[in-house]
């Protein structure tokens, strides 16, 4: 018997349960044989405040002091061609990202080729240390004598006078549900008896490219294309690059499609002078959405003792410190700290 039963231990199930341990002894129940295996262990680990939504954009800016220790500076470069004007000018609004010369942006990324006819760049935009992160907050509910438990993969869900999840032949009890359980968000719900809302993974493809050209990258920011298309990121002295695709999949564990791959692979080749001859590894994740792209937070409007936890899309990182401190303020009736039009539209009762 516990208080409250966390499933998923992605980045936000672990803070969402770090949070929630300050009240109530919570346990977490992850069907991996890590933390943060799917989505979180493959994200892009950037922090950028001015990326997503309005209220997802609340949720960067109200992150951003607990991110401080967990961040190392990369900037940010987006890079357009002739004909993408358009575009680039409302890319550059919506991040509030100055334009700088291209001879500017070669000197921070020296293989852009000629095709560049216009750049933006500003320097607030940082790496996350993703699993420092994760494990600081299972630390946390450790510490305040909760539990985190893997290979718990939930086969079984009912509610009489409290939860009961079976997860093979264990079976825990609990008041509060959290479900934290990323792309299977809905089929989570499905188990437990509750609406879903629509939660849709969605595949993010990525590729390891050696150093183009020989060049040492450590130090250049990641770079976009416009409407993100595409972008390159420096990674341990190789460059990652993604398609920046976003095709709507079944939970599963997901892989790289190698023609999408190779269509992302052209569109960054086509901004650069060094050529992509050769991939060393490439991998996939899931970025969940609701229907209208916001993060899912708070009660069931119809199942009260069942929490939302979900939609996280790609923003799961960098909104984890507000969000995990939204939805344990909710649950444990505590003062919000953030204001009720974002609440609002993070709410589940908007569906």
């Amino acid at each position: 018997m516990t208080d409250i039963i966390v499933i998923g231990g992605g980045i936000a199930g672990i803070s969402a349960a770090a949070r929630l341990s300050e009240g109530a002894n919570v346990t977490v129940l992850e069907a991996e044989g890590a933390l943060g295996y799917h989505a979180s262990g493959r994200s892009a680990a950037l922090f950028e405040e001015n990326y997503g939504l309005p209220p997802v954009v609340a949720l960067n800016k109200a992150s951003a002091e607990y991110h401080q220790p967990y961040l190392s500076p990369r900037g940010f470069l987006l890079v357009a061609r002739a004909g993408e004007d358009t575009q680039f000018e409302a890319d550059t609004k919506s991040l509030k990202c100055p334009e700088i010369s291209v001879d500017e942006a070669r000197a921070y990324v020296p293989i852009l080729n000629s095709s560049v006819t216009r750049a933006a760049y500003h320097a607030d935009a940082w790496d996350i240390d993703t699993d420092r992160m994760i494990q600081d907050f299972a630390r946390t509910v450790r510490s305040n004598g909760g539990q985190v438990l893997t290979d718990r993969k939930v086969t079984e869900i009912k509610c009489e006078k409290h939860w009961t999840v079976r997860c093979g032949h264990e079976v825990l009890t609990a008041d509060l549900l959290v479900n934290a359980a990323g792309a299977w968000a809905d089929q989570i719900a499905t188990m437990a008896g509750v609406k879903p809302i629509g939660i849709t993974p969605h595949r993010r493809s990525m590729a390891r490219l050696p150093a183009p050209g020989g060049q040492t990258v450590e130090n250049w920011p990641i770079f976009f294309g416009v409407g993100e298309t595409w972008y390159a990121k420096p990674d341990a002295g190789k460059l990652l690059v993604s398609p920046a695709d976003e095709d709507a999949m079944e939970p599963h564990d997901a892989w790289a499609d190698d023609m999408v791959l190779a269509e992302g692979l052209d569109r960054y080749a086509q901004h650069v002078t060094e050529p992509v001859t050769r991939v060393e590894t490439s991998w996939a994740g899931l970025r969940s959405f609701a229907p209208d792209r916001c993060l899912v937070l708070g009660r069931d409007p119809q199942v009260p003792d069942f929490i939302w936890c979900a939609g996280q899309g790609g923003y799961g990182f960098q909104t984890a410190p507000a969000a995990s401190q939204l939805l344990a303020d909710l649950v444990l009736g505590r003062s919000l700290q953030i204001d009720a039009t974002t609440v609002n539209s993070l709410s589940p009762a908007r569906f």
